[in-house]
């Protein structure tokens, strides 16, 4: 714990604009349709800043710099299927979803497949994604917070849960908008401006102890360090080191000078203290890297590695078509086409976000090793300013970064709690805006009481399982809806209970087992690669299986997702039921004649 009262101050102002923001743009906000989809009048560059400001969550600020930091090359899928997914959601899904005139994803399955139960599957499913990609972001907070002040990890987590549940009852999704926005452009310079005064210190520090990041050598201490084991952990040995002990190693008590060989594993309990002299080779947790030239190879690890990645690669890329609180975003552009810019600027805006990610990777292996002794990963873009700068301006730079954090828990957990308290209004309550509203107080309720009872989940690999929980589920149901005429509720609901049935069993598996090697461990660790495919067969065959309950509106339905926007096909579902609307529901089939007509017409006079 480093005691900072600047990022303590950085923190404070992050949350107060970001209530003050809130407040300012949830003024305008009336009726349902404001809370839900802020009426469909967000412009593209607009939602673009608001969906890289909540989809760059804790797994993108602190995650990506910490999985980088300790397994080096490996870790850039990460960050490149994270972006990438936004590709195939451009491609595939954002301007059919649109012209949908679904409100939520539930709304949308029922829109297409005409089934009540598909919807009550679809709502258990947002439900259970928005908290399990909750919780790590109230964890981040809570790390955050504590690793400058000392306070207990919970009191960060429960300060976002207020935050976020005050603007979310004053505005929904008309001020989560404006506010997201913000958030985004104060993480990116909250990232990008530390990162270019560091990378210069780093340029004009020619100190020697540190050792280049292409050697065959692990990182080394520059100074005689001090390490404080929280929790356990299995440490390995890359070179012999010599250093003092107090607490319990391999099960052992221990209390003074001890020397660990080259080659070996060690397990450290809880509060042990290590003292490692200056030049001290570092040992590092069994999931990292062990020398610097592995770090810089990608895929070092063998075949188990190669499936983990590709698995990866499965979840994220997938993943990112299937989450509720990014999928919400597009139902407030005003048509089809605004949804498709929305998504190639935010193309944009998140690729360069994780440029800087990378800087404090690399910086951080140099700067501050004993992270790797501890595992505190995540922790890695709070303390490399302080590490590299020891004085007043070191401590604000860290600040900053701590109020860049702050923001990326804010805005992800609002878009979270959004999505979740939309699905619930809708589907569970009545339907008014007094029921959003306490549907938004349950809604952050459980993920706080999780992040709680959970404390050690790593924030990029929870996210990860989320988001391989979204591509088995709802990316399937989304391309074979948008693209496939014989889909039937059958066939959906088979595909989703199946997909989302494997990255159920195999989350309850490595939270039961400690194996961590082996090509089917990295497979179970990671089941996007099986997860994926299957609920995609499962929904082909199930419908095959079940072609007369194809809906018989499909072809209509289908025309309204595939026209382009200038036919005036696109029909928003009707919102009666939950609130006010600005005119009444529009028939397509009257519509569809006097629209071709005057197309024809037009075409006919250019």
């Amino acid at each position: 714990m480093v005691q900072n009262n600047w990022a303590l101050g950085g923190v404070i102002l992050a949350m107060a604009l970001t209530i003050g923001v809130g407040v300012y743009a949830g003024r305008r906000s009336k009726t349902t349709p404001d809370f839900l989809v802020a009426s469909r009048t967000i412009r593209p560059h607009a939602n673009a800043a608001a969906i890289a400001g909540e989809y760059l969550s804790a797994a993108s600020f602190l995650g990506v710099a910490g999985l980088v930091f300790t397994k080096g090359a490996t870790g850039l899928w990460y960050p490149f299927g994270y972006a990438g997914g936004y590709l195939a959601l451009l491609l595939f899904v954002a301007a059919p979803l649109r012209r949908s005139g679904a409100y939520t994803v539930p709304d949308f399955a029922e829109a297409r497949l005409g089934s009540v139960g598909v919807r009550r599957l679809c709502t258990a499913v947002v439900v259970l994604l928005g908290w399990w990609y909750l919780v790590p972001q109230f964890q981040g907070a809570g790390l955050t917070l504590s690793t400058f002040t000392g306070v207990p990890p919970w009191l960060g987590g429960l300060a976002v849960a207020a935050t976020v549940t005050i603007n979310v009852i004053g505005g929904g999704m008309r001020a989560i908008t404006l506010v997201q926005a913000f958030q985004y452009y104060l993480k990116l310079f909250a990232l990008a401006f530390p990162a270019f005064l560091l990378f210069f210190v780093f340029l004009n520090d020619d100190k020697a102890e540190y050792r280049s990041l292409s050697e065959p050598l692990p990182p080394a201490f520059a100074r005689e360090t001090t390490i404080d084991v929280t929790t356990p952990v299995r440490l390995q040995v890359p070179q012999t080191v010599s250093l003092r002990a107090k607490g319990v190693i391999d099960g052992a008590p221990v209390d003074g000078g001890a020397i660990w060989a080259a080659g070996t594993v060690k397990s450290v309990g809880k509060d042990t203290k290590l003292v490692f002299p200056a030049g001290a080779p570092v040992p590092s947790v069994t999931t990292a890297a062990a020398d610097n030239a592995s770090w810089l190879r990608p895929m070092s690890g063998g075949w188990p590695q190669v499936l983990e990645i590709w698995s990866l690669m499965f979840a994220t890329f997938f993943g990112t078509m299937g989450l509720p609180h990014v999928l919400v975003r597009f139902y407030t552009n005003p048509d089809g086409s605004s949804a498709r810019t929305t998504t190639l600027y935010v193309l944009v805006l998140v690729g360069g976000f994780y440029l800087f990610s990378l800087i404090f990777a690399g910086l951080s292996r140099l700067y501050v090793p004993e992270l790797l002794v501890t595992g505190q990963d995540n922790t890695a873009v709070l303390l490399l300013p302080s590490a590299m700068l020891d004085n007043w301006f070191g401590q604000l730079l860290a600040a900053l970064t701590a109020a860049g954090a702050f923001a990326a828990f804010l805005s992800t957990s609002s878009g979270l709690v959004v999505s979740v308290a939309g699905v619930l209004s809708t589907d569970v309550l009545p339907g008014r805006v007094r029921d959003f509203r306490l549907a938004t107080v349950f809604a952050s309720t459980v993920p706080i009481v999780c992040a709680l009872l959970f404390p050690n989940l790593g924030a990029a690999q929870a996210v990860g399982l989320a988001l391989c929980l979204a591509a088995s589920t709802f990316c399937p149901l989304l391309i074979l809806g948008i693209w496939y005429r014989g889909l039937t509720p059958f066939g959906a609901t088979m595909g989703i209970l199946t997909g989302g049935g494997v990255v159920l069993g195999s989350t309850a598996y490595v939270l039961l087992t400690t194996s961590t090697s082996g090509w089917v461990n990295s497979l179970v660790a990671q089941p996007g690669m099986i997860s994926v495919p299957l609920s995609f067969l499962s929904m082909w065959f199930f419908s095959k299986l079940t072609p007369r309950s194809v809906p018989r509106d499909v072809s209509q339905v289908m025309l309204r997702m595939h026209a382009p926007d200038r036919l005036g096909f696109t029909k928003d579902r009707d919102v009666q039921r939950f609130g006010n609307q600005s005119q009444p529901p529009v028939d397509v089939s009257k519509r569809t004649t006097t629209t071709l007509t005057g197309w024809a017409n037009r075409r006919q006079r250019k």
